[in-house]
């Protein structure tokens, strides 16, 4: 295996992360406005089809679609090449079989993103409704859906203890910039794990009731929060934390490293982080 990626991966890697940041800066900006005016907050899919009525959204559309398939893209090579250094181990091959899963998944909303630009319909949690029909529909398909539910709840624990633990600093390089918005990335990674944690419910509800229907996606969790107490105050702070998570993907699309790419000598949050805490960082930037 090469110790370096091909050329062609890091803006590939890149404009993956800005397709992203644009998605969820359309869907927390709105949850935002939902919350602030009273109205109701829309899915992944919903929220970029208000873009086709805006001058340019349709070519916006088909850039935030191809840009998605770009994350793809990256998280397969990421997986087969192994340039994050995950290893070979039991936990290196979960954790590039995970990569896998999640590029795929966003092969899919990139997939709706197009048909949304073409006129058609997206899917939203419709989407998220007929897929987990089908997967009932299968030999075992409730223990299938439950499971999925289960999964994915485990999803959003890991993107909250990945804002706790602070692990999204490991391969954004040291800068003012990412320095300056470190705190809003924090945010951003425990809000999208909340939203991710309520569509695990959501899906485990669904499984335990034989009913695909109350299986939801991004606006249904939005919807759950709404619908609380003090829902509106939860809503608009939740929009906010995914306006967080779109800096966070913003970030790494400008200041992110591959550790095969760069090689092991480049200062990353992390690393920052670590000497700090030891008492080493002066030594190391000077």
């Amino acid at each position: 295996m090469s110790d370096k990626a091909p050329a062609w991966v890091p803006p590939v890697m890149r404009t993956g992360y800005f397709a992203r940041a644009a998605v969820y800066t359309v869907v927390g900006g709105l949850a935002f406005l939902a919350a602030v005016q009273g109205g109701q907050a829309q899915g992944t899919t919903d929220a970029l089809a208000d873009l086709r009525s805006h001058p340019g959204g349709q070519i916006a559309l088909w850039l935030i679609a191809l840009g998605l398939w770009a994350y793809m893209v990256w998280r397969l090579v990421d997986a087969w090449l192994d340039l994050d250094c995950y290893g070979s181990d039991t936990k290196g091959i979960v954790a590039r079989i995970g990569l896998v899963v999640t590029g795929l998944i966003h092969a899919g909303i990139g997939a709706s993103v197009a048909a949304t630009a073409m006129g058609g319909s997206g899917g939203g949690d419709g989407g998220t409704q007929t897929a987990t029909q089908k997967l009932m529909s299968m030999p075992f398909g409730i223990w299938l859906v439950g499971i999925t539910g289960v999964i994915t709840i485990g999803a959003g624990a890991y993107y909250i203890r990945k804002g706790i633990k602070e692990r999204y600093k490991e391969h954004i390089r040291v800068t003012p910039t990412a320095r300056k918005l470190d705190p809003v990335m924090k945010f951003g990674c425990v809000a999208m794990g909340v939203v991710i944690g309520i569509i695990g419910v959501s899906i485990v509800i669904a499984a335990l009731n034989a009913d695909p229907s109350q299986a939801g996606g991004v606006g249904e969790a939005l919807h759950q929060l709404r619908s609380m107490a003090f829902g509106r105050i939860l809503l608009g702070i939740v929009g906010l934390g995914l306006i967080g998570f779109a800096v966070e993907n913003a970030v790494e699309g400008y200041y992110r490293v591959l550790p095969r790419y760069a090689g092991p000598d480049v200062m990353t949050l992390a690393k920052r982080a670590k000497l700090k805490a030891e008492g080493k960082l002066r030594e190391a930037t000077a």
